[in-house]
């Protein structure tokens, strides 16, 4: 690499490491190329539109995420998280669900980037109830497919589109660039003032709280580091993911315990409670207001466990405005400034790999999850889809659009077309457990019934 490209894995590891606080330094002994990592790992066969050329992104998230790999196995050395491939985790739901590139249409399929009168905007539209949104969103009839959804947007404003639509609970993201100036990939947001001690290289209870992608990935990792993890949910509204793409949930999850509450019942609320103040580390990844409805908040978890962490994952953050936003990988990775930055490389809209921001926090959670637990816990931790995404640009050094389409070329001229693989997962070794499978022993463990 050129002295005026940016660190990349190792870099990227160390830059991490110190914003946790921890004294270690990271230096790989083999760091391929950031374009050969980039297509080895299966994103550039996710990137650009159909039957025409792969596209390079000039950002080095793939090495990224070997770094981060790199990171964490400094944290606990020896572990098994040291055989993985950090980038190889970013392709691993397409390639078990055979997802392709698309183009404007991500590689999932239900997320577009659509034009407007004065822009673009990535609608995202995972969920049943977000179709039947749509009437009331725009105040026009019925909206059966993404081709009336076109119509109906062409001649409306971006903002007043996106403003409703985020009040509503819509997942949009506008396609524009952001502001160059650094931002943080993680944020406290509380300390317990309470007297922490050093937990050292033991193993945590983790309480993983989350569904989808990003919290489970981050739960896989710290599983893979020693701790043990109790995976909760609802029995009403389990994991979506559980019927999502062949074998995709049992990668993230198998060896995890599972618990499932009816948390309209007061005593299973009071049995949550119970296992949050036992646990050393919570993963949640809900709006806020979730588990403020069941009358949980991390600050009094933590104020009454002051050697837990918790870690919240969220599209924009825990605080106004963006608390209620809803957000998934796709339009959070738009939101976060990569469909800008693929933009100016290529003068064409189009999604960065699948649902990018999803397992790139992931990696980073369990960084600053397991960090923090080292040092003795007692922390509210935040990490928003977006600015996971927005930190990685900023860390690229690209100082404007020219600089963009000048290293997009660089790079793809050190790729061959015997270079770009398709996404690789890892062998499933073992099914997840059942819904609630281990409800009755873990509840008894903490003095109740299932």
């Amino acid at each position: 690499m050129s002295p005026t490209e940016p660190p990349c894995a190792s870099g990227y590891a160390n830059r991490l490491l110190a914003d946790l606080g921890a004294p270690l330094c990271v230096s790989l002994r083999v760091e391929p190329h950031p374009a050969l990592r980039w297509a080895q790992c299966g994103a550039m066969a996710l990137t650009g539109y159909p039957q025409q050329t792969p596209q390079m992104c000039p950002v080095p998230l793939a090495s990224y995420a070997d770094g981060i790999l790199a990171a964490l196995n400094a944290l606990r050395p020896h572990s098994p998280v040291r055989h993985l491939d950090g980038a190889q985790l970013l392709g691993e739901r397409a390639a078990l669900a055979g997802y392709r590139r698309g183009g404007d249409i991500a590689p999932g399929g239900s997320c577009r980037l659509l034009p407007l009168e004065d822009g673009w905007l990535a609608v995202n539209l995972a969920r049943t109830s977000d179709w039947q949104m749509l009437p009331a969103w725009l105040e026009a009839g019925v909206i059966a497919d993404w081709a009336q959804l076109g119509a109906a947007l062409r001649s409306r404003r971006v903002e007043d589109c996106l403003e409703r639509g985020r009040l509503m609970g819509l997942a949009l993201a506008p396609l524009r660039r952001r502001t160059p100036a650094q931002v943080p990939w993680c944020r406290e947001l509380y300390r317990s003032s309470a007297p922490r001690r050093e937990r050292g290289t033991a193993s945590p209870l983790v309480v993983d709280l989350s569904a989808l992608w990003a919290g489970p990935l981050c739960a896989h990792l710290l599983q893979m580091m020693g701790a043990q993890v109790i995976k909760v949910e609802s029995s009403a509204r389990p994991d979506g993911m559980r019927q999502a793409a062949a074998g995709f949930y049992d990668l993230l999850n198998a060896g995890k315990s599972s618990v499932a509450l009816d948390f309209d019942q007061p005593r299973a609320r009071a049995q949550l409670r119970q296992l949050l103040l036992r646990a050393d580390i919570v993963i949640e990844a809900s709006r806020p207001r979730a588990l403020r409805q069941l009358g949980i908040g991390a600050e009094q978890i933590l104020a009454e466990n002051p050697t837990a962490t918790w870690v919240g994952i969220s599209g924009y953050g825990r605080e106004e405005p963006g608390a209620n936003w809803v957000a998934f990988g796709d339009d959070a990775a738009v939101a976060g400034g990569l469909s800008q930055v693929l933009w100016d490389c290529t003068g064409r809209v189009m999604f960065c790999a699948d649902a990018l921001a999803d397992p790139f926090t992931g990696l980073h959670a369990a960084l600053a999850a397991w960090g923090s637990f080292q040092q003795g816990g007692g922390r509210l931790l935040s990490l928003t889809l977006c600015d996971v995404v927005a930190h990685a640009i900023g860390c690229a050094a690209l100082a404007d659009p020219a600089a963009s389409r000048a290293r997009a070329r660089q790079w793809s001229d050190r790729v061959g077309p015997e270079d770009v693989a398709a996404p690789q997962a890892r062998p499933l070794r073992a099914p997840a457990r059942p819904l609630g499978a281990d409800t009755t022993q873990i509840l008894a463990g903490l003095g109740g019934r299932a």
